[in-house]
């Protein structure tokens, strides 16, 4: 193993988009795992790849035209990480609805894996999957898809199209779609829920139906919850397609 100045420049800019995509990355960009392991991780990925993956020298002018190539190597690995774990967020979405609907969005609790305020069921399907993501190793995936974007985009070729936003547009469009067929069992039970209610109010005024409606909500809401937990891999197949999807799409895009 020989080590030289020219390739200590090539392992700078291996280890500055690994570290991107590390810090921003489904899973490993948990902030209840330490800063040191997150850059032990890094370093290790980066020696590992430096030795194994055909490289060739780049050309820069300067210093100038080095910290350019830095600078455009973490943009890459922070987007192939970025767009991976954004979708992970379609999750709190969905459970913040889900709680709104049966009356539980009024209790917060803090995420300890985010470091945010989130519903009870937010914080229930955000632990679920996380769980799945490990028992099915999609982590590996990621790290596969990153190490084969060596070969698809070389040290310093990333290419960042203004038309990006489209990707971005397209996933609000699924965001939406993907939150929708989760909540949608219990929404339509709570919208039949609320029409009974309704028509109750209309024929017997003198019931409160705001006390009645309240426990109502909770209990159909949980019963209906509990028949639905069942299919939570399909939820997760979603995400995980969602995740797949999305980075693929970005290392074509940055590919040019």
């Amino acid at each position: 193993m020989t080590f030289t100045l020219a390739n200590f420049e090539l392992f700078l800019l291996i280890l500055v988009r690994m570290s991107g995509f590390i810090y921003t990355a489904p899973l490993f960009s948990l902030r209840t795992v330490p800063v040191r392991v997150k850059a032990g991780f890094s370093i290790f990925l980066s020696i590992i790849l430096f030795y194994t993956i055909p490289l060739s020298a780049t050309e820069y002018a300067g210093i100038i035209g080095f910290a350019i190539l830095v600078v455009k190597e973490a943009i890459a690995g922070a987007l192939m990480g970025l767009f991976s774990n954004i979708a992970y967020h379609i999750l709190a979405f969905a459970g913040q609805i889900i709680d709104m609907e049966i009356g539980f969005s009024m209790i917060n609790q803090l995420d300890p894996v985010t470091r945010i305020q989130t519903t009870i069921t937010a914080n229930l399907y955000g632990y679920l999957i996380l769980l799945l993501m490990i028992v099915t190793n999609l982590h590996h995936y990621f790290l596969k898809a990153v190490v084969d974007s060596y070969q698809l985009i070389g040290i310093g070729e990333a290419v960042f199209p203004p038309n990006m936003y489209r990707l971005m547009m397209r996933f609000i469009v699924d965001y939406f779609i993907i939150a929708m067929r989760i909540v949608l069992p219990i929404f339509a039970a709570i919208l039949v829920v609320n029409t009974i209610l309704g028509i109750l109010a209309k024929v017997a005024p003198q019931m409160n139906m705001f006390v009645i409606g309240m426990q109502l909500k909770v209990f159909v809401g949980l019963i209906v919850f509990y028949l639905i937990i069942g299919h939570t891999t399909s939820v997760a197949d979603y995400i995980f397609n969602e995740m797949m999807d999305l980075l693929r799409a970005v290392i074509e895009m940055i590919k040019g």
